[in-house]
């Protein structure tokens, strides 16, 4: 996807991501703020499905529930392969990785020593 529909921003966005991501039953979602760190997104939401079926799944969910509240990914790749999947809505980056996948690269690693929290707030260890 290529176009960004205007919708949901910062701080909701990111809750309706969270959110639909859970419904799916992702794993180990992470929110990353980013916010002071860098001009790429405010946010990065990382998470793990248990294969490339897992991860499509909760891609869906989250796309399906954001085009239902009128905003649409500015772009998205992965989803072919399903091992790493990408949907950048701006303000928001998120990251659906199998386990394998996410323990190779170590995103999280990459960004510390920052702020992570789990959804609604809850701390990450």
């Amino acid at each position: 996807m290529t176009a960004r529909k205007s919708g949901l921003r910062g701080a909701d966005l990111l809750a309706l991501i969270t959110e639909a991501a859970l419904d799916k039953k992702a794993e180990d979602v992470v929110v990353l703020n980013l916010k002071q760190e860098t001009g790429i997104a405010d946010y990065f939401v990382v998470c793990s499905g248990d294969n490339e079926h897992h991860t499509r799944a909760v891609r869906d969910s989250i796309v399906d529930a954001l085009t239902a509240r009128g905003t649409t990914p500015w772009h998205s790749e992965g989803e072919q392969d399903g091992r790493w999947i990408l949907i950048d809505y701006s303000d928001v980056v998120v990251h659906i990785m199998t386990p394998q996948v996410r323990d190779y690269y170590g995103l999280e690693e990459l960004w510390e020593p920052l702020d992570k929290s789990g959804p609604k707030g809850r701390t990450h260890a």
